[in-house]
C-alpha cells in the first residue's frame, strides 16, 4: 500500500525513532509499504519516520544510479536498528541532496565518504560492514531521519535563510507534489 510521505513540519520527522525487535507488529507489511511508497515517489531511500512511523527502519534501492555508479547495481538494503559510525578520517565530498519529505529543495551537503554500519536485515540477519562512496552518503542521509535530523540541517545558515520561505510554506501546508503527502497542519489557537 502506498502511504503518504510526511512533509517538513511534521513532528515525527524531528523525533528520535525507537528501536524495534523481532516481534514488531506487521513488520513485513510496513517494509513492503515503505518500498511501494518510495518507488511511487521516485525516491532511492526512505525511513520509517517519513511515513509517520517512529521506528528504526530504512529501505534503500540505489540500483537506478548504476549508470553513474556501477558499484550500486542491484544494491537494495533493508536496515533495521542501524548503528552508523562515520569514518572521520575519510575524505569529505559535497554533493546535491534532496528528500521526499522536503519536496522541491535540493542543496549541496558535505559528508564523509566512508562509514561503518551495523544493522539487521528483514530476516533479522546481522550485518557489520564498511561502506564507501555514494552508498555511504545515502545511508547517512536516511539514518539521519532516525535521529530526527534532515539534510537541510547540514547546510549553511545562509543557504537555510535562502530556502526559509519554502520551508515556512511547507509548515503551512502549502506544498505541491507528484506523490501522496501528509503536510503538517498546525492546530488553531483559541
Amino acid at each position: 500500500m502506498i502511504l503518504p510521505i510526511y512533509i517538513y513540519g511534521q513532528p515525527v520527522l524531528r523525533k528520535v525513532a525507537q528501536p524495534i525487535d523481532k516481534d514488531y507488529p506487521n513488520l513485513a507489511e510496513l517494509i513492503q509499504n515503505m518500498k511501494e511508497t518510495m518507488y511511487d515517489s521516485d525516491g532511492i531511500g526512505i525511513a520509517a519516520p517519513q511515513v509517520g512511523v517512529s521506528a528504526r527502519i530504512v529501505y534503500i534501492d540505489v540500483d537506478v544510479l548504476k549508470d553513474k555508479f556501477p558499484e550500486l547495481e542491484g544494491k537494495r538494503l533493508v536496515l533495521i536498528n542501524p548503528e552508523v559510525t562515520v569514518d572521520e578520517n575519510s575524505p569529505t565530498e559535497s554533493r546535491e541532496e534532496g528528500c521526499l519529505s522536503v519536496p522541491g529543495i535540493h542543496e549541496n551537503v558535505t559528508r564523509h565518504t566512508r562509514i561503518h554500519i551495523r544493522y539487521f536485515d528483514e530476516n533479522w540477519q546481522e550485518h557489520d560492514e564498511h561502506i564507501d562512496g555514494y552508498l555511504a552518503r545515502v545511508i547517512q542521509h536516511e539514518c539521519d531521519h532516525l535521529e530526527g535530523h534532515m539534510f537541510i540541517d547540514h547546510i549553511s545558515a545562509i543557504r537555510k535563510q535562502l530556502i526559509r520561505s519554502k520551508l515556512n510554506n511547507m509548515v503551512k501546508g502549502k506544498v505541491d507534489c507528484d506523490y501522496r503527502i501528509k503536510p503538517y497542519k498546525p492546530t488553531k489557537k483559541r
